[in-house]
């Protein structure tokens, strides 16, 4: 049967995974801020704070803390594991184990799901291939590996059970199980809005070729209503109900709603004529998009469009992951890209050789993966959720390479199909191998050394902020004025506040950290002394305090990083295993 099938080949892809990561996981290296600051958010909630309250408090104190968009959901079964295990290990390895396990969990789900389509629709081959390719791709097992317990590898598997409710018999049940699970992704994250809608349109072209075929979008659509109302009221309660762009707000529900039930009247009607489908469809789209122009027209369009502009040129711009894809280097294209367009050259291949109801929905599956690669390219980041879609086709592709080689006689054509099936699987190994003889040229990142105008830097884990832990607690608890990389770190090793950490509602913080980098040294002080701050930190083989110096060459960041601190900022002894560097600020 498929699920042991699946578990074996989980078990193996983990396995390796704990080989690799073995390092970052015993030294709490993590991938990326983001996973810090989840961990930190568990922390609150067991600690006491009340469930519907997602303010971090830790972060631009003085203003009252910074309310994060980040969604409860993700925090349940971090938190339920810690808990359970605290009493038997003790707080520091039970949250190791849900570090762990946690990313691996998400990891054996969209296991399973693409593993199931490709089960249902190619065979048993097939559906080992898919989880093969899945643990080949890049971004994809960045996004589901150990110490990963950010949001993403969550959505991920809301799009594979989304898609594998097209594959139910009943169109009421599988219509809830697609809209249960767009409502649950759009939970954790409004970024799955534009696919929600693919997915939804896939719904309406099937209305459209068969009228019978209603209740497919009419149940999807009732369920995102319905499971969003309830877990809106789960995780967010009715004590605030302002509208935000950057999560699911009451605007938002409204539309649901306003769409199920225009969505309930049309499929009760069951009109025949495809104009008359269409109006109803432009009804429910029309009201939908009408309610939030005259509710929240800020949201229409870019989701940071009200950043303070200092803060999207020198921090948004240059999360590259957040970019378009022709903002990354080479090899992220290479990564991003290759595997999901052969992927969907695949579903085109597949859906032209089927039949009947097998053709049909492989022409959906190529809709649904040619939209997911088209959101990939205008943001990078999304180009895991294409590569899980992707995996299906792509391994009824490799498998059909595989038993074209076997036939094939002479060398040279073996070789060239051979290095076809790695490309595919691997796409940018080519280019890595060419990067090492001849470094590539990059485009610019705040956090990556992919900028000519910068020197090369590491991560912000290469900081070793954890090595100062005992330092940093053994100081009077206060606040730090850091860069936003390095933040989180600190907010997790010790009990001080920082002004602001890479998170885009707090922007008023990021915007304080900006000027006063790029400030003369008396700027800085008296900055940094109206909001009381303790302690200034600075980790200078990091390229976020390069690019303020670039722009500021004689401000309070340049001044830093050639070790020339002005008077007024007294050394900390910190562990010589560390980059990071801490002064305490005197009175004046």
């Amino acid at each position: 049967s498929l699920v042991p099938r699946v578990a074996m080949a989980w078990a193996l892809v983990s396995a390796l995974l704990l080989l690799v990561k073995w390092q970052a996981i015993s030294a709490l290296r993590f991938p990326d801020p983001d996973d810090i600051m989840r961990l930190v958010q568990v922390r609150d909630l067991l600690g006491g704070q009340a469930w519907f309250d997602i303010t971090q408090y830790r972060f631009d104190a003085p203003a009252g803390g910074v309310a994060m968009h980040w969604s409860r959901l993700v925090d349940v079964p971090l938190a339920l594991i810690v808990a359970a295990l605290s009493p038997l290990l003790g707080v520091s390895q039970a949250e190791l184990v849900a570090l762990v396990s946690v990313p691996l969990i998400t990891l054996g789900l969209a296991m399973y799901l693409a593993a199931r389509m490709a089960w249902r629709w190619l065979g048993r081959e097939e559906s080992m291939f898919t989880c093969l390719i899945m643990a080949l791709s890049i971004p994809l097992v960045f996004q589901l590996s150990p110490m990963r317990i950010d949001h993403h590898g969550w959505q991920i598997v809301c799009a594979l059970a989304a898609i594998n409710g097209l594959m139910a018999a009943n169109p009421k049940k599988g219509g809830w199980i697609i809209g249960g699970s767009l409502a649950f992704w759009l939970s954790i994250s409004i970024e799955g809005l534009p696919l929600a809608a693919a997915i939804c349109g896939v719904l309406a072209l099937r209305w459209l070729r068969d009228p019978c075929s209603g209740a497919w979008l009419v149940s999807t659509v009732q369920a995102l209503a319905a499971v969003s109302l309830g877990l809106f009221g789960l995780t967010r309660g009715l004590g605030e109900l302002a509208t935000y762009c950057d999560a699911i707000s009451p605007v938002h529900l409204a539309m649901f709603v306003w769409g199920a039930g225009i969505l309930t009247v049309l499929g009760s009607l069951r009109p025949k004529a495809p104009l008359a489908i269409l109006s109803g469809f432009a009804v429910a789209a029309g009201g939908a998009l009408a309610m939030l122009g005259i509710n929240a027209p800020q949201c229409i369009g870019d989701g940071f469009s009200e950043l303070d502009p200092v803060v999207a040129e020198y921090w948004h711009s240059r999360v590259t992951e957040g970019m378009p894809i022709w903002r990354q280097d080479a090899l992220e294209i290479a990564k991003f890209a290759v595997a999901p367009i052969i992927g969907l050259l695949a579903t085109i291949n597949l859906a032209r050789h089927s039949q009947g109801k097998q053709a049909r929905w492989w022409f959906d599956y190529a809709l649904i993966l040619g939209a997911a690669i088209l959101v990939s390219l205008l943001v990078a980041r999304a180009g895991a959720v294409a590569g899980a879609i992707a995996a299906v086709p792509l391994a009824w592709q490799v498998r059909r390479w595989l038993r074209s080689i076997r036939v094939l006689k002479r060398t040279a054509p073996k070789i060239v199909a051979t290095l076809a099936i790695t490309v595919a699987l691997l796409p940018a190994f080519p280019l890595m191998v060419a990067s090492w003889a001849l470094p590539l040229q990059a485009s610019g990142s705040a956090n990556s050394a992919s900028s000519s105008k910068f020197p090369s830097n590491g991560k912000a884990a290469s900081c070793n902020v954890a090595a100062n832990e005992d330092a940093l607690q053994a100081l009077e608890t206060g606040e730090i004025y850091a860069m936003v990389d390095i933040a989180p770190h600190l907010l997790l090793v010790s009990d001080h506040t920082v002004v602001a950490t890479a998170h885009h509602r707090g922007d008023d913080g990021m915007r304080f950290v900006i000027d006063t980098a790029m400030a003369s040294e008396s700027e800085a002080r008296a900055a940094l002394a109206s909001r009381g701050t303790d302690y200034v930190a600075l980790c200078s083989n990091l390229g976020e305090p390069r690019i303020y110096a670039y722009h500021s060459p004689s401000g309070f960041a340049a001044q830093l990083l050639e070790d020339k601190a002005p008077s007024w900022l007294e050394p900390i002894e910190l562990s010589r295993e560390s980059a990071l560097q801490m002064w305490r600020i005197t009175p004046e």
